[in-house]
């Protein structure tokens, strides 16, 4: 018997599906959780940059040119 056929009979049914691989043996994360992760985090830092940017620019120039308040010079 071929090593192909006995790693097929020795697993069933998950012959042939990829395993999800850990970070770290004792860390119960895998990579495709770690990638997503990643990608959330990075969107969130751009979501708060811009509203950062927003909130700068209401307040500096937004604000004083309708009359809404005056900056303290």
């Amino acid at each position: 018997m071929g090593e192909a056929k006995r790693r097929k009979t020795t697993l069933g049914e998950t012959y042939g599906q990829e395993k999800e691989t850990r970070i770290l043996p004792w860390l119960p994360i895998t990579k495709k959780q770690a990638e997503l992760f990643v990608s959330w985090t990075s969107r969130g830092a751009w979501i708060g940059i811009i509203l950062m940017v927003v909130a700068w620019a209401t307040i500096r120039f937004i604000g004083p040119a309708f009359g809404w308040w005056q900056l303290a010079s």
